[in-house]
């Protein structure tokens, strides 16, 4: 069985940033999705989708995302159901598990802009990844010396 679900859209307010009782980040926001095609009236109609993110990803989006961004969201899709006053109410969302950032915010106050990434579930570092960092940074120092054009030729 498969349960997954890509949007692209843009959020209809700011990000929303709750902890659970055992200290675990929940961000929840909402995004406007065009739909596919025009109706009778030549216009698109939109769907307002709850989503929800959990942990780093959370705080990562909180910290990073506000109203109007453009966002694209890889995940599942849940219903949740509750009952008020003897009627049932179903409650669809997505479980976010990746969240890129299609546009730039606004900058901040360090200069640095927000977004053009991909923010996943599982975050960190991995050693591959520090390896890599050391490596480049050894690099640099390296061709700031003599550049020979012969040893970067490529044969097609």
């Amino acid at each position: 069985m498969l349960n997954r679900i890509v949007l692209i859209g843009r959020l209809t307010r700011d990000p929303e940033l709750r902890y659970t009782s055992n200290g675990t980040p929940v961000c929840n926001f909402t995004l406007a999705v065009e739909r596919n095609y025009t109706n009778r009236q030549g216009e698109r109609d939109v769907d307002f989708i709850n989503i929800v993110t959990w942990r780093g990803l959370a705080e990562t989006c909180a910290r990073h995302l506000g109203k109007g961004r453009l966002v694209a969201v890889d995940g599942s899709l849940h219903i949740r159901k509750s009952e008020n006053n003897g009627r049932t109410y179903v409650n669809p969302e997505v479980t976010a598990d990746n969240v890129r950032f299609l546009d730039y915010g606004k900058d901040n106050n360090q200069g640095n802009r927000s977004g053009g990434g991909s923010y996943q579930k599982k975050s960190g570092t991995s050693s591959n990844q520090k390896e890599y960092q050391k490596n480049n940074d050894n690099n640099d120092d390296q061709l700031s010396g003599d550049f020979n054009e012969d040893d970067y030729n490529v044969p097609f």
